[in-house]
């Protein structure tokens, strides 16, 4: 993976300070170690005319590979060849980004302590990227590179020059060549660009990349005519992200516009109703309900079963007495999310050793869910079609049988309460059934009877004196022998 940055110069500005914004010496040849391999910085020409910096990245794709599945922990189960066979070493991409900004990171900031007036002065540069996967094709390339000053050569490569008929591959040779543009710019733009050419980043995307895009495309970003593009796809597409970078992009063009601070601009709000208490989610307000009744039961050892995303898992590794802890769930992609979430490929070794994610269906027994201290069905039994809830009913109270079992499902009176949700309609697209207060209480009295567990009910969420709460909790506990004895009695 390789890029030349080339200036040209004259005795009195000579090409030579190029040497002094980049912090490295054009007359040695330095190596730097990254997560995926070694970055090398050389200068094949260093005189006062003409001067070139190239950066070599070799990336291991071994390692690379490794650090994707976090030593077993959470990777993704795809395990082809391609991840070790690909285009990742020889074609920029984020990796190439991200090379850039640790090796040239002062000049990416416009640091410069021996020449403090070097960094704000533009100067002839012309970029050099050999090999570029551009989805879009060179057509992309000129929009997204054109709008901010670069004259731009993207040559296509041909997929193999013994069989031309075959036509272009996705990749270009780029040149990008500007005149009234500092060093400190360009390197901004080559950040954030080459990940979105390529339409794709080789480590999970998290809330923090928002911060990372906005910082690198300060000045230039808010006014590129292909910003949504740009934004969603260095985003990898994560919607939520998008939006949050759109709106606070959105306050850096009106305070442009206006000649403000964006904290002029963002003033909607009085400090004073920022101080207001804000109602605490529902999904919050359960997971907080059934943490304490864990508590209260004594529990160590869990089992979230239906984990989906991890949001539970999550929650439950904070607390330490929660000692063992397994999330099920029959969607692998759920569990990739999960294991995403959790940072399952970078916990430490003792973290790692309290939790495991396991596909499995709840339908079946499963000798593996044997021997916990409590389970969870958190928001699960409503997407099941009512003929199978007494397999999942024996599976896990027969079966697995541990000594405490939560439950928590809608309570479908409340939903006149729900402004948005159309009359006779349920909360959510997949849900087979919601039921009312007194269907529930039903069914798991009687799951308790047929099992030999005691059985509470807990309100989560605003108890209205006429519909209830919006969910439902139901706290089954394992008579123990004296109990079942007297019982029979």
């Amino acid at each position: 993976m390789f890029l030349t940055i080339t200036t040209t110069g004259t005795p009195e500005r000579p090409a030579t300070d190029l040497g002094y914004l980049l912090h490295k010496h054009p007359g040695k040849a330095q190596a730097f170690s990254t997560s995926y391999g070694k970055a090398h910085v050389l200068y094949p020409e260093a005189e006062a005319e003409r001067c070139t910096a190239a950066l070599l990245l070799e990336v291991d794709a071994v390692a690379l590979v490794r650090r994707g599945k976090g030593k077993g922990r959470g990777g993704a189960p795809d395990a082809a060849l391609a991840q070790y066979v690909n285009d990742r070493p020889y074609a920029a991409s984020s990796l190439l980004a991200v090379a850039l900004s640790g090796v040239f990171s002062s000049a990416m900031r416009a640091v410069c302590a021996a020449k403090p007036e070097l960094p704000a002065q533009p100067r002839p540069l012309r970029i050099e990227v050999p090999a570029l996967p551009a989805r879009g094709g060179p057509a992309l390339v000129s929009r997204l590179f054109e709008p901010l000053g670069w004259t731009v050569t993207a040559d296509p490569v041909v997929l193999d020059t013994a069989f031309p008929e075959w036509g272009d591959s996705r990749y270009v040779r780029l040149v990008l060549e500007s005149e009234a543009l500092t060093l400190a710019e360009a390197l901004r733009h080559l950040y954030v660009l080459l990940p979105v050419l390529d339409d794709a980043k080789h480590y999970w995307v998290a809330s923090d990349e928002v911060d990372k895009l906005l910082r690198a495309g300060e000045g230039w970003l808010s006014e590129h005519p292909e910003q949504r593009l740009i934004t969603s796809r260095y985003l990898s597409r994560r919607w939520s992200l998008t939006r949050q970078a759109m709106e606070r992009l959105e306050l850096v063009r009106l305070a442009e516009a206006d000649d403000s601070a964006v904290e002029d601009i963002d003033n909607a709000v009085g400090a004073e109703a920022e101080t207001e208490e804000k109602p605490t989610p529902l999904a919050v307000q359960r997971r907080d309900a059934i943490l304490e009744a864990l508590r209260a039961g004594g529990a160590a050892r869990v089992l979230d079963l239906g984990c989906g995303q991890g949001q539970l898992v999550q929650a439950l590794l904070k607390d330490p007495r929660f000692t063992e802890i397994v999330g099920v769930d029959v969607s692998m992609r759920a569990l990739t999310i999960a294991a995403r979430r959790l940072k399952l490929d970078r916990m430490g070794e003792r973290q790692a050793s309290r939790v495991r994610l396991v596909q499995g269906s709840l339908a079946y027994t499963d000798t593996r869910l044997k021997g916990y201290d409590a389970a969870v069905l958190s928001e699960v039994i409503e997407h099941l079609d009512l003929p199978r809830l007494p397999a999942l009913e024996y599976a896990v109270f027969g079966a697995a049988r541990p000594r405490t079992v939560l439950v928590t499902t809608p309570n479908v009176e409340y939903n006149v309460r729900w402004e948005s949700l159309p009359a006779g309609h349920v909360r959510h697209g997949d849900h087979r059934f919601e039921w009312t207060r007194e269907e529930f209480r039903a069914w798991a009295t009687a799951v308790a009877e047929r099992h030999g567990y005691t059985v509470e009910f807990v309100p989560v969420g605003p108890d209205d004196p006429e519909v209830g709460p919006p969910t439902q909790m139901a706290v089954f506990t394992a008579r123990t022998t004296n109990e079942k004895e007297a019982k029979a009695a």
